[in-house]
């Protein structure tokens, strides 16, 4: 479900109280720990964290208007989501979050190819979340995009 926000301070304060302490964290562990570079803003409905033309002029492939995506969260009907373009575009990276997971929670992994979904906010691993944020520079988010989409 999209939201209507046009700023990401609207979409967190349209967020239902339930979900808004660990929203309100974990947006608060990814701008604390997010490279510089990235920027913050709304992108598909939801908060998103992308390299801006300023950076990277061409734009996402689809939609050259648009900045290159990068990461965005959500809070959806049944679960917050964290979608993370890095982990869809890089094996070793996904490799290193399937291993380390497990050491940060007590429930098992619900992963689609960019979706990572916690259905229990108060169970979200946050410190597994920042140093997954730090590994991207916007950068290598770059190369790795250009190399899979030439390819």
């Amino acid at each position: 479900m999209q939201s209507t926000a046009t700023t990401p301070d609207a979409y967190m304060e349209a967020l239902p109280e339930d979900r808004k302490p660990a929203m309100e964290k974990l947006r608060a562990t990814i701008l604390e720990n997010l490279p510089k570079g990235f920027k913050e803003e709304m992108n598909y409905g939801m908060l998103g964290y992308v390299v801006p033309h300023s950076l990277y002029p061409a734009g996402y492939h689809c939609k050259p208007e648009m900045p290159l995506p990068f990461l965005n969260i959500a809070s959806q009907k049944n679960f917050i989501a964290l979608y993370h373009m890095g982990i869809y575009a890089n094996k070793e990276l996904l490799d290193w979050f399937v291993a380390e997971f497990p050491k940060h929670s007590k429930y098992k992994l619900d992963m689609g190819k960019s979706c990572i979904r916690f259905k229990k906010p108060e169970a979200i691993p946050f410190e597994l979340i920042a140093e997954l944020i730090r590994k991207v520079t916007p950068q290598q988010w770059i190369a790795t995009y250009e190399a899979n989409i030439k390819s």
